[in-house]
């Protein structure tokens, strides 16, 4: 079974500050540091650092260098990876002194992604095996039903939403990866748990995992729910958390772990990740996980 990870690589500028900034106001920044960053790069790392192979398909632009050397470091395959002319996809990512976040993309290669490049892609794979998307590229709900002819397993994070979505066929996914506001926002509901009764009701096969912020996390699989604490860690940057979570999520289901042990590895990854700054630089590797793990048994 392969995994393929067919998403962004941005550059974050990530801006230090008192508070996020409010509308209409002006402040100065503490500092200004550069990291590789985008869901699709920091997800692949996961993967990666998780203990998967993973192979990463997407359109690197101009600038995009520091990108491709962190995946190749981590272990990420990049035969894959296609070189555009445009100017890489990049983010400015306010972080607060209290570890909160706001975030501007721009998609630049990341909207370079074409039908003609997922075919050429998609031709790598076969049934079953695992093909994992967010919604920072073009095309993706073309690649979704391209992936869903070849019986592909397709774990999506709908992540940014935006009217792109609403192209989505979810009776081909069968994994859907996603947060509070994500779930009510693919649902059109006012509230959580309205949003996930929709999903299961719309798409019963659809399995569906939830993060819930400080309150955690559950997997729900038709009358099934595992719910997962978070690791209680001092909160530097959660920008990546929910990446972080991801690839190690897929990363265990693609080893057909049992769930719990995926949620709790997941859980014990994020929270590491968010006690660092960065992105994919504060993604951490499965033996530092699992030695938490042990010692707070």
């Amino acid at each position: 079974m392969k995994i393929l990870n067919f998403g962004s690589c941005n550059v974050d500028y990530v801006y230090s500050l008192d508070h996020i900034t409010m509308p209409g106001e002006t402040q100065n920044s503490n500092s200004l540091k550069l990291f590789p960053g985008g869901k699709g790069l920091n997800q692949a790392i996961a993967i990666a650092r998780a203990g998967s192979n993973v192979h990463f398909a997407g359109c690197l632009g101009d600038g995009g260098e520091m990108l491709k050397d962190i995946l190749s470091e981590s272990g990420v395959d990049l035969s894959l990876v296609k070189t555009v002319t445009e100017k890489n996809g990049h983010a400015i990512i306010s972080v607060s002194k209290d570890g909160e976040n706001s975030i501007i993309l721009y998609p630049g290669s990341n909207a370079m992604v074409t039908k003609d490049y997922v075919d050429e892609v998609l031709e790598n794979f076969e049934k079953d095996d695992i093909i994992l998307l967010q919604n920072e590229i073009s095309n993706v709900d073309y690649i979704i039903e391209k992936a869903y002819k070849k019986g592909m397993c397709i774990i999506f994070n709908p992540s940014p939403f935006n009217d792109e979505i609403k192209k989505v066929d979810f009776s081909h996914i069968s994994f859907l990866v996603l947060n509070e506001v994500e779930a009510k926002a693919v649902s059109s509901s006012d509230g959580v748990d309205e949003g996930i009764a929709y999903l299961q009701c719309t798409y019963p096969s659809l399995k569906i995992m939830l993060t819930l912020g400080s309150k955690g996390s559950v997997f729900i699989d038709g009358e099934t729910k595992i719910y997962q604490d978070i690791f209680p860690v001092k909160a530097v940057d959660t920008t990546g958390a929910g990446d972080t979570f991801t690839g190690y999520f897929v990363s265990g289901i693609s080893k057909g772990d049992d769930v719990s042990t995926v949620l709790k590895r997941s859980s014990v990854a994020s929270g590491i990740s968010v006690s660092r700054n960065g992105a994919a630089t504060s993604i951490p590797c499965i033996a530092e996980v699992d030695k938490i793990i042990q010692n707070n048994k």
